[in-house]
């Protein structure tokens, strides 16, 4: 082991000790919290077009840059798993709305696949009716069954066709090429879709794709690449909300937001200020680099002040972080109706007190350490614990920084548990329970929250996961060619939530999980029985067919021979 890692290693576990020791009398989550959500709240789950859809070939969809990733193969994804079919989903629109009346949910927030739309991302090429009408029919079947659809304009599949020819979100041309494409969707689809999502996680789509490499497109560009996407991706959110504004709002009179991911960043010494720094540091890298700009018209000061400090320190003539001109800030500040607010788990944070000796990149621009404490309840995840009272802290903080701007959760929810009965899932419960409640919590706070969409509804493709992780209230059996949906003990108790519109009283929320977890063991049988099925299943779709048409072979040549010795 080198010197500098033997420093690092001694300095971690330091900190681990420490935290220990600053966090012993710290308040958790105070006392549970009964009573209802405002009238009118909007319960939903949500999923996304490549994740679930499968047939990606199918109907004149054209490639995008997820569907080259995974089929590049290399180890890019773990067990070189593709979403090439994933759940199916575009063949079992029905099916899956049906689980969404059991959830007895009011929304559903999906994504539409800008390549099945526009084949090669450019609507003067080409637009796909195929693709027009099957979201045009899905849109009208959620209507149907009273489900808003929350519609995400983009979710990661870039067409690649763009990313091929023009490098897709390093070069200031996908900024147009994507208005097209949100005007096509807002022409298309707006007479009954009122609110939109422009872009669902936008910082990791930027770190993951063009820092790390460890999302499509796959470049490491570090401590460039990102920063560009980002720029772009901002532009691009803001001429959408703009033609939304001026062409179609006064006639569809719908909402357009963004979907911005971000855990909660504790301080771990709370008397710290070089602790707080680096937690309210944490917070702007994360949160900030995409909303500052949307809600005060430029990036976070720190960002700014950090990145061209380093960028200096490195030898450099400006700031790795790109400059809105003032025009643009102009025309960025105020383009969001609402804000959409992605969430899972929380981190403590200390400012970083080691040398880095690695190059420009994200995680050296931010100088600091994340920990976990020990004693949060691991749930089999390397990166996500149960942590509730983060929530609530980081929707405090969207309120106070943004002038309590109306806030949809948009993402919220947790992975399969390791080594775990599969339809039982109590700690999805208790999560679930604890997160919601402490949303509550921030909306007596004074938070303006107006609906939460849990992650996700069924099992899905899990990006670089494969399907190694499972985030669904539906568990699908993916080694079948039919993709099964089960439901798991989460789904009952979910829509006992829902249909309480909160947390009445002790004795209510307790039966919901022990009946939540005594139909989940029956479910669990269906599901041990699903090879013996798919036997029967395979017996009755290929053997019975094969051996009756033998048995018609062999009569045709009986019969034909008894004829020709009678003959």
């Amino acid at each position: 082991m080198k010197p500098v890692q033997v420093v690092t290693l001694w300095w971690v576990l330091l900190l681990v000790s420490r935290l220990g020791a600053a966090r012993k009398g710290s308040p958790e989550e105070a006392s549970f919290y009964y009573g209802t959500f405002p009238l009118g709240f909007s319960w939903g789950v949500g999923s996304s077009a490549f994740q679930t859809e499968g047939a990606w070939d199918q109907d004149g969809k054209g490639p995008s840059i997820w569907d080259a990733f995974t089929h590049s193969g290399k180890g890019k994804v773990l067990g070189d798993e593709t979403a090439d079919v994933a759940c199916d989903g575009y063949y079992k629109v029905q099916e899956d709305i049906i689980l969404l009346r059991e959830l007895r949910v009011s929304h559903y927030r999906f994504s539409l696949s800008w390549p099945r739309l526009l084949p090669t991302g450019v609507r003067a090429d080409k637009v796909n009716k195929r693709g027009i009408k099957f979201y045009s029919d899905f849109i009208d079947a959620l209507l149907k069954s009273n489900i808003t659809p929350i519609v995400t304009l983009h979710h990661w599949d870039l067409p690649q066709l763009l990313q091929v020819k023009y490098g897709g979100w390093q070069n200031g041309s996908m900024v147009n090429y994507f208005g097209d494409y949100a005007d096509l969707c807002f022409e298309a689809f707006g007479d009954r879709v009122k609110h939109w999502i422009t872009f669902s996680d936008p910082r990791t789509m930027a770190e993951k794709g063009f820092e790390t490499g460890h999302h499509a497109p796959g470049l490491q560009l570090h401590g460039t690449g990102l920063y560009r996407a980002a720029h772009h991706i901002i532009k691009a959110h803001a001429q959408a909300w703009h033609s939304y504004n001026s062409t179609w709002r006064a006639k569809q009179r719908g909402l357009v937001g963004i979907s911005l991911n971000c855990d909660w960043g504790e301080p771990v010494d709370i008397s710290s200020p070089k602790d707080i720094e680096a937690a309210e540091r944490y917070l702007q890298f994360c949160l900030g680099w995409f909303a500052n700009p949307i809600y005060a018209g430029d990036y976070p000061q720190v960002m700014k002040e950090r990145i061209g400090k380093k960028s200096v320190e490195q030898g450099l003539d400006m700031s790795r972080l790109p400059v809105f001109s003032l025009q643009e800030k102009s025309y960025i500040k105020g383009t969001s109706d609402f804000l959409g607010l992605g969430h899972f788990t929380t981190r403590y944070i200390t400012e970083r007190n080691y040398p880095s000796r690695q190059g420009p990149s994200y995680q050296n621009d931010r100088d600091l350490v994340e920990l976990v404490d020990p004693n949060w309840p691991d749930l089999g995840s390397k990166w996500l614990y149960s942590v509730p009272w983060g929530f609530r802290r980081l929707l405090h903080f969207a309120q106070t920084q943004y002038g309590n701007p109306p806030i949809y959760v948009t993402e919220n929810g947790v992975s399969q548990k390791l080594h775990c009965t599969q339809l039982c899932d109590e700690w999805r419960i208790q999560y679930l329970k604890g997160y919601i409640n402490e949303m509550l919590k921030a909306i007596k706070d004074g938070a303006n929250i107006k609906g939460y969409t849990s992650w996700s509804l069924l099992d899905k493709f899990e990006w670089e996961k494969g399907y190694s992780d499972r985030y669904g209230f539906y568990y699908v059996e993916f080694n079948n060619r039919n993709k099964p949906r089960y439901p798991k003990a989460s789904v009952q108790y979910y829509e006992k939530i829902i249909t309480a519109n909160g947390f009445p009283n002790p004795r209510e929320v307790e039966s919901w999980y022990l009946k939540a977890l005594e139909t989940c063991s029956i479910n669990n049988q269906m599901l041990a029985a699903e090879p013996l099925l798919s036997h029967m299943q395979m017996v009755t779709e290929i053997v019975v067919p094969t051996v009756c048409t033998l048995c018609v072979l062999i009569s045709a040549v009986l019969l034909m021979l008894l004829l020709r010795s009678q003959s």
